[in-house]
């Protein structure tokens, strides 16, 4: 039976490498619409959590994946050679950025070569991996070509960019709609009847770098815009303006305007690094990519400016940093998760260390907070840990930390999210 029967009828087994924040949660829909699919992570311990059917990604219920592993729909391994039973791959591995900014494909490559010696005619391989345009076909498909198969003919690979936003309550995996373009328009056709089995709304565009370049436009246009509201904050401020309150005032225009929000700096595992891959695949067209340039600039500026404000703040109290005890509140990305990817609190962490502060942290999410290798001191929320603080330094706004506590006992705050709007009182100072 051929691939396109197989997906059409529901009998293709599929396979996902990667079971991360991305991987697991697709592993979970292509079961729910009833194939068999077989996880793969050189993780041994994440295998041996899937098949005991324990979850740890939040956005994937322990019962839900149980019941799947359950009933032989999900399975997890870390040997690779199980590639050759299955019908159609996802590849959901980390694409992070080395030190000098520039992109590592290393994992990528390392999937894409322990998948190669199983590889089959009539099989189906897409990338979701965030990645500068090109990679696809300049990086991929040669290495899965190595196994004699011709991509197109014998094998379809396609991109297919991953959209997962952490802890959003509404827009998931099922029902975030899937770009996907092919390296041909067989690979395309094949890929769009994959994604169709388990996501609402499939959007085919004419090619892998099409698709890939969607990906980053969608993230360098927040990251464009967050910078903007970054660097008109630290204008507002001098200005004595609260630009939380202008923009509030501002998307009440029911047209051409769009909110963003100022905040510490950027997080999560795409937005402070895809802007890099573009503006890196750009030089190679003797390009430079200015406003991406100086959005990143400007973002990766805030750590500094916060813990500015913070010295300014603690001045007002006559008080130093050094010798400071400041009570870092939230430390996870963004709020209501756990994801501490690319998280702003780890470099305002290590600022605070190099100003030899006396740094805790409370967050409900995190128990454990590491900086340049030493575990931060984490504290309970109470009256007596606000009170001993000279500072409290809100990073993450989640919604289950009582305010109302933190204001009633806190000596000063620092709020670089403004949660606390709704409170009017002179021990706060917002960003």
């Amino acid at each position: 039976m051929s691939l396109e029967n197989k997906l059409s009828d529901g009998s293709a087994v599929l396979g996902v490498v990667g079971l991360g924040y991305v991987g697991l949660p697709l592993a979970v829909e292509m079961a729910h619409a009833g194939h068999r699919v077989i996880g793969f992570d050189v993780s041994g311990e994440k295998v041996d959590l899937i098949n005991k059917g324990e979850s740890y990604i939040p956005d994937v219920p322990m019962e839900e994946l149980a019941s799947l592993v359950d009933k032989g729909l999900i399975t997890a391994t870390t040997d690779f050679s199980q590639v050759a039973s299955i019908d159609a791959v996802a590849i959901c591995v980390p694409t992070p950025l080395d030190e000098m900014k520039e992109p590592d494909t290393s994992f990528m490559e390392s999937a894409a070569r322990a998948i190669t010696p199983y590889l089959h005619a009539d099989m189906l391989v897409t990338l979701e991996s965030t990645t500068y345009p090109g990679t696809t076909e300049e990086i991929i498909q040669p290495i899965l070509e190595v196994s004699g198969l011709t991509v197109g003919t014998d094998l379809y690979l396609a991109f297919s960019p991953e959209r997962v936003d952490p802890g959003n309550p509404v827009y998931q995996t099922k029902n975030t709609p899937k770009v996907v373009g092919g390296v041909t328009p067989e690979c395309t056709k094949h890929a769009v009847a994959l994604y169709e089995r388990f996501i609402d709304t499939v959007v085919p565009v004419s090619s892998t770098r099409a698709s890939e370049m969607t990906k980053l436009l969608e993230n360098i246009f927040r990251s464009v815009n967050i910078a903007l509201m970054n660097e008109l904050l630290q204008l507002c401020e001098r200005m004595n303006i609260n630009l939380w309150e202008v923009v509030d005032a501002a998307k009440t225009k029911p047209f051409g305007f769009m909110p963003f929000y100022p905040g510490p700096g950027l997080g999560g595992h795409c937005i402070p690094i895809d802007p890099f891959y573009l503006s890196w695949k750009a030089r190679q067209f003797d390009f430079h990519t200015e406003f991406i340039e100086l959005s990143g600039k400007v973002n990766e500026a805030m750590p500094y400016y916060v813990i500015q404000r913070l010295m300014d703040a603690l001045n007002t109290q006559r008080k130093a940093l050094g010798g400071s005890r400041v009570l870092v509140l939230g430390v996870a990305y963004k709020a209501d998760i756990d994801d501490m990817r690319e998280s702003p609190a780890i470099r305002i962490a290590e600022l605070l260390q190099d100003k030899e502060a006396d740094i805790v942290y409370h967050d409900p999410y995190v128990p454990v907070f590491k900086v340049a290798g030493t575990e931060v001191p984490s504290v309970e929320l109470t009256a007596e840990e606000l009170s001993h603080a000279d500072v409290v330094l809100i990073i993450t706004d989640h919604s289950n930390v009582d305010y109302d506590l933190v204001v009633s006992h806190s000596q000063l705050i620092l709020d670089t999210r403004n949660a606390l709007k709704a409170f009017d009182d002179s021990k706060v100072v917002r960003l």
